[in-house]
């Protein structure tokens, strides 16, 4: 549950923000009767979002014992890559993201095409949505079904909510503090899809677990109790990891971990580059 919560509230959010800057540039600009074709765009992204989605789960529904395993751990590790790039991609376009934006939507209205702009609304929330329908999946494997889905609408609430606040102006959060917790707890959610992963690749007898346990801290914490499965959702806790699946989780933390919080480059730092 609260897995899916923090991905679909971060995900969420950045699609209503990116809704916010488009409403309020044509409003701006005089031309806010065009909003109701931003909306069929975002309207369309969100159906071909659960579309992919559908077509996730059906698959992974319809396969069974080692193929159903290749499977999952296949999705386990593309959603931890593309939740990496996505973190390392918001703390880049953060800062110009909306100067960006109102670039391309200022070329969409001088050519004068409502395709265009729908368009723009259509990419610009598609990118999130597929990417939130396969983080749900893999949220849907570290915990029940029914809790995932319930913390996916707590945060679908939430990210709509604090959107619309943003969008008037009543309500001033700090989008860096905001993206920089959710990037920390994400990065550890990231680490437990990895070992997750492993674990899959471990059942269809791909990757050897070299030592199957290395410690069990069951006794003290199970990972099928209340808190355990907490953990285990959101920070990947396993009572008894594999060798294998320890060292993916503790050298992936290490290694992104350090990435993302190391100084940047004077290159990283260039405007041009950032908003490229």
């Amino acid at each position: 549950m609260a897995g899916s919560f923090l991905i679909i509230l971060r995900e969420g959010l950045e699609a209503a923000l990116i809704v916010g800057i488009i409403l309020a540039y044509l409003t701006k600009t005089g031309n806010r009767g065009k909003s109701g074709v931003v909306w069929m765009g975002v309207g369309l992204s969100v159906l071909m979002s659960v579309l992919v989605g559908a077509a996730i789960f059906l698959t992974a529904g319809g396969l069974e014992g080692r193929s159903e395993a290749l499977f999952e751990g296949v999705a386990m590790f593309t959603a931890a890559g593309v939740l990496t790039y996505m973190i390392f991609w918001m703390r880049k376009q953060a800062i110009n993201i909306r100067v960006h934006l109102q670039q391309q939507l200022s070329t969409a209205l001088e050519s004068g095409s409502l395709t265009a702009l729908a368009l723009l609304a259509f990419v610009a929330v598609g990118r999130e949505g597929i990417e939130t329908a396969l983080f749900m999946f893999a949220a849907t494997k570290a915990a029940t079904p029914a809790a995932a889905t319930l913390g996916g609408l707590l945060g679908l609430v939430g990210a709509v909510a604090l959107g619309y606040l943003l969008y008037r102006g009543t309500y001033r959060l700090n989008l860096r503090s905001f993206f920089n917790v959710t990037s920390v707890l994400l990065l550890l959610f990231a680490a437990g899809l990895l070992a997750h992963g492993i674990d899959e690749f471990h059942e269809a007898g791909v990757v050897p677990p070299v030592v199957d346990e290395v410690w069990n801290t069951n006794r003290i914490l199970d990972e099928r109790s209340t808190v355990g499965s907490f953990a285990r959702a959101l920070f990947g806790y396993n009572g008894n990891p594999s060798l294998v699946e320890a060292l993916a989780y503790v050298t992936y933390l290490l290694l992104v971990g350090w990435m993302y919080f190391r100084p940047p480059t004077a290159k990283e730092l260039t405007p041009g580059r950032a908003s490229a």
